[in-house]
């Protein structure tokens, strides 16, 4: 069986609103040449584009998709906050929330994005595709089931487990989201439930600046099945596999899922714009082999890898194909071009001490 890459143009088509960086343009700040906010969608077309260059897409099946439909989308977001959003999204557009503006025919973009994640984990797991990547956009992992923010505006990971949950097609879900970022919307959607393990690798205090806590560990029957893993600013390559193998993995395996699926971000690199870790492009290619095992040995295969943020438009490429090389076990491979350079500058021994002593603490709680 092949790996299934989901994709459409249309989701390159999303359009945020008139900001300069992370900023509203207006008063002091100036717009920017190039204008809009860092998720757009150079880094996604420029990973796709790099996979048809050097041939790696031809050894992938590419899909698309057709939009989320409005059942799916309310297993996760309430009719109130669905029917805002149509009605802005046909007015021409708007923000609903924090960070989430959209253009005219948001709704159906953000839709079809969800759709890409429901497709690929449908076709994983009836058997179709051993794995598969969907390059998703608007990202989700932030969409709280009222309240986008972070330029998610509906939960792409959330609409699809539960399309499946509905299918009957898998009772138990690993979430791996190893975004910058929290992955707060996921958490909050999933927060009482033991049937959906979330995980979520991430710099503590960068967005959200109020939620990500290692003592965050769920409620009610939920209680232990949320594992927040905050890693230091500066954590490189050795400090991402350190609290891989001694922190998801030993969860993922206690947790037995039907089903993995990664909130698949790349802004942990060295050189994105909205996160200061030093991850690089080999950092997701072993994540990603660790997740591949881990899924070989605890549900025959079974794993789905949704695109989240990573706002290198130089970078994201790279450690997108490194990722579906691991994914995919394709012989295609590129060099990447910063990898000499990230290398000499990943954190000395010392630090490295110092971020293993911080994820012998956090395992510890989490055995307490």
């Amino acid at each position: 069986m092949a790996t299934g890459f989901f994709s459409d143009e249309r989701c390159f088509w999303h359009a945020g609103g008139n900001y300069a960086f992370t900023l509203p343009v207006g008063g002091a700040v100036q717009p920017l040449a190039a204008g809009g906010l860092p998720e757009n969608p150079e880094t996604k077309r420029r990973l796709k584009n790099l996979l048809e260059v050097t041939g790696l897409i031809r050894d992938l099946d590419q899909r698309s998709a057709d939009p989320a439909s409005r059942a799916a989308l309310l297993r996760v977001h309430p009719a109130n906050y669905l029917d805002t959003f149509k009605e802005m999204s046909d007015a021409g557009g708007g923000e609903l929330g924090r960070r989430t503006p959209f253009a005219a025919g948001g709704y159906e973009i953000a839709a079809l994005s969800a759709g890409l994640a429901c497709a690929a984990l449908a076709a994983v797991l009836d058997g179709e595709l051993e794995n598969a990547y969907a390059l998703s956009r608007p990202p989700g992992h932030h969409c709280l089931p009222d309240f986008p923010n972070g330029f998610c505006l509906l939960n792409n990971i959330a609409i699809a487990i539960e399309a499946a949950r509905a299918r009957g097609q898998a009772r138990r879900v690993a979430v791996i989201d190893w975004d910058v970022h929290h992955g707060n919307g996921t958490e909050a959607i999933y927060y009482d439930r033991d049937d959906v393990l979330t995980i979520s690798l991430h710099q503590p205090r960068n967005y959200p600046l109020d939620t990500g806590d290692a003592e965050d560990r769920g409620t009610g029957s939920g209680r232990g099945f949320n594992v927040n893993v905050p890693l230091p600013a500066g954590s490189g390559h050795a400090a991402y596999l350190e609290a891989f193998d001694r922190i998801v993995l030993p969860q993922v395996h206690a947790f037995r899922p039907d089903v993995i699926i990664v909130a698949c971000g790349f802004d942990a690199s060295a050189v994105d714009p909205l996160g200061r870790m030093l991850a690089t492009a080999d950092t997701f290619r072993q994540m990603t082999l660790r997740a591949k095992e881990a899924s070989q040995t605890l549900c025959d295969g079974r794993l789905v890898l949704v695109h989240e943020g990573g706002y290198s438009e130089v970078y994201v490429p790279f450690c997108g194909h490194a990722t579906i090389e691991a994914l995919s076990g394709s012989k295609t491979t590129v060099a990447d071009p910063l990898g000499e350079t990230l290398a000499q500058r990943q954190p000395g021994p010392r630090f490295d001490a110092f971020v293993a002593a911080e994820i012998d603490a956090l395992a510890a709680l989490l055995d307490a």
